[in-house]
């Protein structure tokens, strides 16, 4: 091999070296973008888990917080947006207006609140009373929260097609309590046709976003056994639990207050 055979190698062979490095240093960078990319990706994934956990699980209808305090809003996914401007009469708030919940798992005997939600109990004694209770279910119920009912759908997307703007609360939930429920984008104590009733410690820190139109005296052990059906992770009682039917009445107290007129001697 002459002299200027062997530069000519020398030269191809030190060509195929500056290609192979320049292959190889093209490979190291799209290895470090792709790695830069997975870094970002699960740096992403990360911060959506997080503010899942800190803010909840929010498909619409189920937002449960960690611990003992819940940050669950009892809401339904109605798409409704018709205020209904001719309200239902209020009740007499002098008489005991009751209703009684007949259901597959027992019955939950309620007081309505007239006095102090005219509006909200008033709707619920109108639909009630109108038979558009009956047949319905409890879908969605969470243990030592809530059971929450009255959605034609039986998903918590329906409703009765409109709404009306009832009374919250300045104290909150106590355990027992009778109140609407309503999406997060809902005004304040916005009554469609769903309502919940509280059977839990965890309902009784709810925001007072929800108008409270009344409470459980009697088969509120009904309520909690309801409650205690939760399939894990899903909100929907291991078996179905119907709403046979809803009774509501109004009566006269059963210890009126009497007053005895002084007469002169």
């Amino acid at each position: 091999m002459t002299k200027a055979d062997k530069r000519a190698r020398k030269k191809e062979n030190h060509a195929k070296a500056r290609a192979a490095a320049a292959a190889a240093a093209k490979k190291q960078d799209r290895l470090a973008q792709v790695k830069r990319l997975g870094v970002l990706l699960g740096v992403v994934a990360i911060a959506l888990a997080l503010f899942v956990w800190i803010n909840g699980d929010d498909g619409d209808d189920t937002e449960v917080g960690a611990g003992g305090t819940s940050t669950t809003v009892p809401i339904d996914t109605s798409t409704s947006t018709t205020t209904d401007t001719s309200t239902p009469e209020p009740l007499d708030p002098e008489l005991v207006a009751t209703a009684s919940i007949e259901t597959s798992e027992g019955t939950i005997v309620l007081e309505l609140d007239p006095a102090a939600a005219p509006i909200a109990s008033a709707r619920f004694f109108e639909l009630a009373s109108d038979g558009f209770y009956d047949g319905l279910t409890f879908h969605r119920v969470v243990d030592g929260f809530m059971i929450q009912g009255g959605d034609p759908n039986g998903d918590g997307t329906g409703g009765a097609g409109s709404t009306v703007v009832g009374e919250v609360p300045t104290d909150n939930y106590p355990i027992g309590s009778l109140a609407a429920a309503k999406s997060s984008s809902d005004p304040a104590g916005t009554f469609d046709s769903q309502f919940f009733i509280v059977t839990g410690a965890r309902g009784a820190t709810l925001p007072n976003d929800y108008a409270r139109f009344g409470k459980v005296v009697e088969g509120l052990d009904v309520a909690q056994k309801i409650a205690a059906l939760e399939t894990a992770g899903t909100e929907t009682p291991s078996k179905p639990v119907t709403i046979v039917s809803v009774t509501v009445s109004q009566d006269e107290p059963t210890n009126p207050t009497t007053t005895t007129a002084a007469t002169d001697e």
